[in-house]
């Protein structure tokens, strides 16, 4: 798994609230069990008329929003389903982090599990967000995880939680497993120890 430390990038503005997972991946997508192409079905419903032809005026068709890592979306984001195909299809697209003010838990556990960070911001600070990306539509933020910041476009740093576990993992580019497994001569020291 590739390391999440510092990100910077442009923004993808998509100011709606409770964007729920069967509108980030419709259900008639779920039928894969691996995350390959699932970015092209993102917001599939929002991003394609029903011949497949993408909608101009939805922000992910726009040129210049291409390559864009972070998204900035609405309050409670994710709610709905406990799909795990959301976070891959967002993953696949490209984006590696999303903002909000909320997040359905069992979306921001499946995203953390998929390298994918939620960032969470306060109202106050969200709105600044909206307005800024409205000022300059290429605007840029930097999300620094070990310090737990997210330096907004006109300089200001604010926090964000995140789990300690879930840092972990994240900067040192593992899953669960590979946690695990990299205290591999620690748990062997243990066990020999216990059953002499």
């Amino acid at each position: 798994m590739t390391c999440f430390t510092t990100l910077t990038s442009k923004i993808v503005p998509l100011p709606v609230d409770n964007i729920d997972t069967d509108q980030i991946i419709p259900a008639r997508f779920l039928k894969v069990t691996d995350k390959a192409g699932l970015g092209d079905n993102l917001f599939a419903d929002w991003r394609y008329d029903a011949d497949g032809t993408p909608k101009p005026d939805f922000v992910l068709n726009r040129p210049e929003m291409k390559g864009r890592q972070v998204l900035l979306v609405g309050d409670n984001f994710g709610c709905g389903s406990s799909r795990e195909h959301a976070p891959w299809a967002l993953t696949g697209y490209g984006f590696r982090a999303v903002i909000s003010t909320s997040f359905a838990d069992i979306f921001r556990n499946n995203a953390l599990k998929n390298r994918l960070l939620p960032v969470i911001v306060d109202k106050l600070t969200h709105q600044q967000l909206f307005r800024l990306c409205e000022e300059d539509p290429d605007c840029e933020v930097t999300i620094d995880l070990a310090a737990q910041t997210l330096t907004l476009p006109d300089g200001r740093a604010v926090g964000f939680p995140i789990d300690a576990f879930s840092k972990a993992c994240l900067l040192n580019g593992v899953d669960e497993i590979g946690y695990v497994l990299r205290m591999t001569d620690q748990i062997l020291a243990f066990e020999a120890a216990h059953h002499k």
